[in-house]
């Protein structure tokens, strides 16, 4: 079924430009998290942020707190207070919901002027956290699943953890990140000026990656190729890779002078908030130029790999149970065969690995307005990795509607690439499967041969 083949490649896409959240989407927002917590009978959810784990104080404030810590402090009545530190103190009024902002040096950088003279607990004093009887602590993960009781995991710094404790030692303190990004999270969902919001990052990831596959060749370095896969100055949501060779050497995961080789392994990636795209393969035009030990690479690995993202693209449906797609993929490309351990696909939004309802024997349901990430990861002992992950939005009628109404660039894009899937790339792709970049699921697993990609035979 699946082929390596010559082909036409997607074409790079012009005058990109960002979609900023409505005020009418952030209201609906805060609607909907205050919804969750009377129904979970939460009286004050503290939400903490840090640059890399700023997802759910994002979700309602609208910004990341950069360099610096912040917590957003919202009671069941809608008051919420915002706890900033130095340098962000003064973003407390250009927040998208109404704050009441309150200045903590000790979420500032080391030894910077703790000028307020009182400790933490003094300052979220004025938080009115001392009425609350269940006090739900938001940090970036839901432990679900494992040995201990997740609601009593806290990811987020002792010396504020224990400064509530102090104010509030009657409260019931639970994890409470589940209102956001579990099962039913907020979070999960997205509108069509969400998805529009983050088309804008997903976009400029298969650009970018598109990009830099095609400039690489033999003799350059890993930073010439890897200055393709950044743009207009936006913020990535992961490290990024651009890797020839042997990987961590002398535990260095950057980009380095080190020139590709005939036969390297590669592996690059770039992600910025909406979309992550990632590609594995090789520094060769053609199988003869792999050792012997790799000749076997594309019907061993590439193509049962793209075979399985292929068919998770086909398959998944609005209603089904994640668990179902889960015991698809390990049906059609089983783990011990080919090494895969982490769930064969994710939700996106502001970070790149937000959470992921597909997981053995999950029950969660697929929701129009979710946005994935199509990624396995096998690994299969004497080969390079395999990798095309790629994103896709999951939108029923109404939403698609939304889009075309609302957003008719974005929604002639995504057309475009449906086109593409279907017509280039063979694949069997249903109308609620909306590509996020042009290059989603467009796989050269010979990075050198620019002709040539993978493709569905006897697809649509």
């Amino acid at each position: 079924m699946i082929k390596y083949k010559k082909i036409s490649q997607p074409e790079i896409e012009e005058d990109l430009c960002p979609v900023l959240i409505t005020d009418e989407t952030i209201e609906h927002r805060k609607e909907r998290v205050l919804e969750k917590m009377k129904d979970e009978g939460v009286d004050t959810l503290v939400i903490y942020a840090d640059l890399e784990h700023s997802g759910n104080f994002e979700y309602l404030c609208g910004f990341v707190p950069r360099f610096e810590e912040a917590l957003l402090v919202l009671h069941q009545s809608g008051k919420a207070y915002m706890v900033l530190g130095n340098e962000n103190f003064n973003k407390a009024e250009k927040s998208r919901i109404p704050v009441i902002g309150v200045r903590m040096p000790q979420l500032s950088l080391p030894n910077q002027p703790m000028f307020e003279g009182k400790s933490v607990a003094d300052i979220l004093s004025v938080c009115e956290l001392s009425t609350s009887k269940t006090i739900g602590l938001v940090g970036w993960k839901n432990f679900v699943g494992g040995m201990e009781d997740g609601s009593k995991l806290f990811d987020m710094p002792y010396f504020l953890v224990s400064a509530i404790q102090k104010l509030s030692p009657n409260a019931t303190l639970v994890n409470k990140t589940s209102i956001f990004i579990g099962r039913g999270g907020v979070r999960q969902v997205n509108n069509a000026n969400e998805i529009a919001h983050y088309e804008f990052g997903a976009a400029l990831s298969g650009n970018c990656i598109l990009n830099a596959m095609n400039k690489m060749e033999v003799g350059m370095s890993e930073l010439e190729v890897a200055t393709e896969l950044g743009a207009f100055g936006q913020y990535h949501n992961v490290v990024t890779i651009m890797a020839s060779g042997e990987r961590f050497v002398k535990a260095n995961i950057y980009p380095t002078c080190k020139s590709i080789k005939l036969g390297d392994p590669i592996s690059m990636t770039t992600s910025f908030k909406g979309g992550l795209q990632s590609r594995g393969g090789y520094a060769v035009a053609k199988s003869e130029e792999l050792d012997a030990v790799s000749k076997n690479y594309l019907e061993r690995l590439a193509k049962p790999y793209y075979n399985a993202v292929t068919e998770w693209v086909s398959t998944i449906q609005i209603g089904m149970q994640g668990g179902l797609l889960y015991e698809h993929i390990e049906t059609i490309f089983p783990k011990k065969d080919y090494g895969w351990y982490l769930n064969p696909g994710h939700l996106s939004s502001d970070e790149e690995w937000m959470a992921s309802p597909i997981y053995s024997g999950s029950k969660e349901i697929i929701k129009s307005g979710m946005i994935f990430q199509v990624d396995i990861i096998p690994s299969v002992e004497g080969f390079a990795g395999a990798s095309c992950e790629s994103g896709v939005f999951i939108a029923d009628e109404s939403l698609r509607q939304e889009l075309e109404k609302d957003y008719p660039k974005v929604w002639e894009r995504i057309l475009k690439r449906q086109a593409y899937m279907r017509e280039v790339l063979g694949i069997n792709l249903p109308e609620h499967v909306l590509p996020t970049s042009n290059a989603t699921l467009f796989y050269r697993p010979f990075f050198l041969n620019k002709e040539m990609a993978l493709t569905v035979e006897g697809g649509q």
